[in-house]
């Protein structure tokens, strides 16, 4: 079902990140604790380079390297390394994130984990999938039974609106879920709900 021209650019871009978690990193600061490493740079400039090639009339916006908002009805999201701060700390929930949006609808999309090996791959009105095995979510119905994820902002350091609600809903959550996890990838977040591994996903100001 994917694009098998697609799914090898991701793979090689994988190797990239491969390389890259398992050597010493160049790190910089995009904010206080929001972080970015040459591998951030190296794999967005790779997909970029090679996404054009297959996909010339989508517009091609990455999260290190986009400037300006867009109005374009087609285009491809890539966020080159999800969990840029687990990858600096050799934690292994890491991700290439790659979304394709047709006038302003998610039409397809890809999370790969090349540390686990996991290629999760999603298609609209054909499921979800993880290394070509189609997915279900969980069927857990009862809120203390279930395990839900969460992510944390970064203005939790200006301990402003957001950091407020998120300490707020954890007080109301907490005592009546099985438990909550937070493992600082938002893409791997939603693919393990399609998984069925966590029962239940929040997080206030995702963006593209």
């Amino acid at each position: 079902m994917i694009n098998e021209n697609l799914k090898q650019i991701i793979l090689e871009a994988g190797e990239i990140l491969k390389t890259g978690f398992y050597s010493e990193k160049q790190i910089n600061f995009k904010g206080k604790v929001d972080l970015i490493t040459e591998y951030d740079l190296k794999i967005e400039l790779f997909l970029k380079e090679k996404l054009v090639k297959i996909y010339p009339d989508f517009e091609i916006i990455g999260e290190e390297t986009a400037v300006n908002f867009s109005t374009s009805s087609k285009k491809i999201y890539i966020d080159p390394i999800d969990g840029t701060t687990n990858f600096v700390h050799s934690l292994p929930f890491v991700a290439i994130s790659i979304g394709f949006w047709v006038n302003n609808e998610p039409i397809e999309g890809i999370v790969y984990n090349p540390i686990m090996n996991e290629f999760f791959y999603a298609k609209k009105d054909f499921g979800a999938f993880l290394n070509d095995k189609k997915l279900s979510i969980s069927n857990r119905r009862e809120l203390q039974n279930s395990l839900i994820s969460t992510g944390f902002p970064y203005s939790k350091t200006e301990k402003g609106a957001d950091y407020l609600w998120t300490i707020k809903i954890f007080e109301t959550i907490l005592p009546v879920t099985r438990d909550v996890r937070r493992y600082g990838s938002a893409s791997l977040d939603l693919s393990y709900i399609a998984s069925g591994r966590y029962d239940g996903y929040f997080e206030l100001n995702l963006k593209p």
